[in-house]
Formats: structure tokens, C-alpha cells, sequence
């Protein structure tokens, strides 16, 4: 059984003639440790579908089961814990607190869930993302690049099973975005976390060991890479 498992999973906002049907009947299952890649068009739906298997917005219908969990038949106040806990989310604009460091934007998601901070776990990232000469600078003294890797800390500080991208490379050149895919890669092989990542790039979506296309709300191609597992 798979880490994340979607059964029948629909979308739609609006009503009448303005309605718009983002995901329809989508099922899926992704292993533990699988890097998935989602292209499509835009508009397609890939976003949406992000964020249903996120917790950050509820389907019309379907299930989404994440660990064996049914999110949506959590409360509110469960699936903010979960979404903490469980998944770690990157995006293209890295969404920093301005005024806090480096150190303290990747320990945030402890901080708010009033954990202690484990030292040695936060060391390690710090140093595979390449940030310790940088860690006590704001976010406005860091280069796009430093700044993509703190989100990517932050995403990673609570050890989550999942890691959602969504295009986390759209504001980089090409060496940094190679940079932050080779730091994914390098950072869910080390914890085993699966990794679901929207791209227009091709060629990053080539690395990954599936890509799945989405065109008008629909899987239309599910395929294997033969790429070596991460």
C-alpha cells in the first residue's frame, strides 16, 4: 500500500454555467521514497491536486489517505497538526517571515508546534543545504537560490513523509535549479521522504522515477522513468 493513496478524488468550484471542474475522478497511489514529478498545462488541475493531497484545501469528493490516514475525515484543527507534521511544502515564491533569520524561518514549524528544536537534526540541514556561513542572515540578505534552500529547510525540519514542490525552481536560473533538485534529491534519499513536484522543466521532470501528466483535470499518462529509485 502505498504512502499517499487518492481514490476517486473530484474538484470543482463555482456553480452553473461558471463552474469549473479542476480534478475529476482522479485515483492514484504513490510508494514511500518515489520521486513523482506532475507536468501539465496550465490550468490543468496539477496545483489543485497539490493541495488536496496537502490538506491545504478539501475536495468536492474523493478521499485522500496519506500514512494510512484519511485527512479529510480529520477536523480542522487535526489537519493543521497534520500538515505541521506530516508534510513538507516548497513553493516557487518561498513565502519567508522577513524577520527572522535564516535559522529560525527553517525551525519555524517546530517552533509553532512548540517542539524543541533537535540541534544535531538542524545542523545536518543546515549544512546539506549549504547555508552555515548564512544561517543568522534575514531572508533579505540572501541571494533567490539561499533563499529557495531556507524554504526547503523549512519544509524538511520537521522530518515530514512527504515533501510537496510546487514549482520550486520558477524563480531560479538554471544552476540554481539545479542546485535545489540535486539538494531534494540528495535531502528525501537521506530521511526516505516521498517527493510529489509540479514542473514546466522537462528536464527535471525526467529525473524523477514517475512523471504524471494532467491535462483538463484528468491523469492522461502515468509513466515509469526506469530512472534508479532516489
Amino acid at each position: 500500500m502505498g504512502i499517499v493513496r487518492i481514490e476517486n478524488l473530484n474538484k470543482s468550484y463555482g456553480k452553473g454555467n461558471t463552474k469549473v471542474e479542476a480534478l475529476k475522478d482522479v485515483s492514484l497511489t504513490i510508494n514511500q521514497g518515489e520521486f513523482v514529478a506532475i507536468v501539465g498545462p496550465s490550468g490543468s488541475g496539477k496545483s489543485t491536486l497539490l493541495h488536496l493531497l496537502g490538506g491545504v484545501d478539501r475536495p468536492t469528493s474523493g478521499k485522500v489517505y496519506v500514512d494510512g490516514i484519511d485527512i479529510y475525515n480529520l477536523s480542522e484543527k487535526e489537519l493543521a497538526i497534520f500538515r505541521r507534521r506530516k508534510v513538507g511544502f516548497i513553493f516557487q515564491f518561498y513565502n519567508l517571515v522577513p524577520v527572522l533569520t535564516a535559522e529560525e524561518n527553517i525551525t519555524l514549524p517546530l517552533l509553532l508546534d512548540q517542539k524543541e528544536v533537535d540541534k544535531v537534526h538542524l545542523e545536518e540541514l543546515v549544512n546539506i543545504l549549504g547555508l552555515s556561513e548564512r544561517r543568522h542572515h534575514l531572508p533579505n540578505e540572501l541571494s533567490g537560490g539561499q533563499q529557495q534552500r531556507v524554504s526547503i529547510g523549512r519544509a524538511l525540519a520537521y522530518n515530514p513523509s512527504i515533501v510537496l514542490a510546487d514549482e520550486p525552481t520558477g524563480n531560479l536560473d538554471s544552476k540554481n535549479s539545479k542546485e535545489i533538485i540535486d539538494l531534494l534529491k540528495i535531502s528525501v534519499k537521506k530521511y526516505n521522504q516521498t517527493l510529489i513536484l509540479i514542473t514546466h522543466d522537462l528536464n527535471i521532470a525526467s529525473q524523477a522515477d514517475r512523471i504524471i501528466t494532467i491535462e483538463d483535470g484528468l491523469i492522461v499518462q502515468d509513466e515509469v522513468t526506469g530512472n534508479e529509485k532516489l
